[in-house]
């Protein structure tokens, strides 16, 4: 995809802002979780440690996981304990997370009912090796061409990651804490990022606005082969 000039901008200061550059732990969404499933403790007198069994998650099963006491595991009526694969990625913010709620208005309250979040969207390195499991190169230039609403292709102002794929159909929100993410100096300048709201509306809405920029930038690009 060509980018108007500049895509990305330095920006120093670690505030959260709509279109910065993050690293943050992103799980595989779309595949299977497990569920952890005590079976009991090793030392019957200490509730520090215990034993569990990692069992494939099916929302079909109804049955509560048995109950040991474990300090560093609280159970909580309802809830189970999963296991995800996932990996540090670089993610874009797309929401900062709403308004503050008066604190009177939830000062008896538990903590995560206003626990800020932060909505992202993460990039995936375009390996163009589909013999490996990788990005077929063929795919990856369709992508580069704008031809699909859930993928944005772009070349990341990172050392280490460079030409990558935003997933926009992944979505999700993450903690606004620091020990959740860390802030890049980078984020998305005013027009690409109109650009990507109008990415964002075309994947939630179906369609696009004749007259916004992505449908005149997507033009040429699928025109140019």
């Amino acid at each position: 995809m060509v980018h108007p000039d500049p895509w990305w901008q330095d920006e120093p200061a670690q505030t959260l802002v709509r279109g910065r550059l993050v690293r943050a732990f992103i799980p595989f969404v779309e595949q299977q979780p497990f569920v952890l499933i005590p079976e009991g403790r090793s030392d019957p007198l200490s509730h520090e440690k215990a034993t569990y069994r990692m069992v494939p998650f099916s929302l079909k099963d109804r049955q509560p996981p048995p109950q040991i006491p474990v300090a560093g595991l609280p159970h909580a009526k309802g809830e189970r304990r999963f296991v995800y694969r996932g990996k540090v990625r670089p993610a874009l913010v797309l929401s900062v997370g709403g308004d503050d709620v008066p604190h009177s208005l939830v000062s008896a309250s538990a903590r995560w009912i206003t626990s800020r979040t932060i909505l992202v969207a993460p990039y995936f390195g375009a390996d163009q090796d589909g013999s490996r499991g990788g990005w077929p190169p063929a795919f990856v230039q369709r992508i580069r061409r704008a031809a699909y609403p859930q993928y944005v292709w772009d070349y990341l102002p990172l050392g280490d990651v460079q030409e990558s794929i935003l997933r926009l159909d992944q979505i999700q929100a993450i903690g606004s804490d620091p020990k959740s993410l860390e802030v890049m100096p980078y984020r998305l300048a005013d027009v690409p990022m109109q650009i990507l709201d109008e990415w964002l509306c075309w994947l939630v809405q179906g369609g696009l606005s004749p007259d916004g920029l992505l449908s005149g930038l997507r033009e040429g690009l699928l025109s140019a082969g």
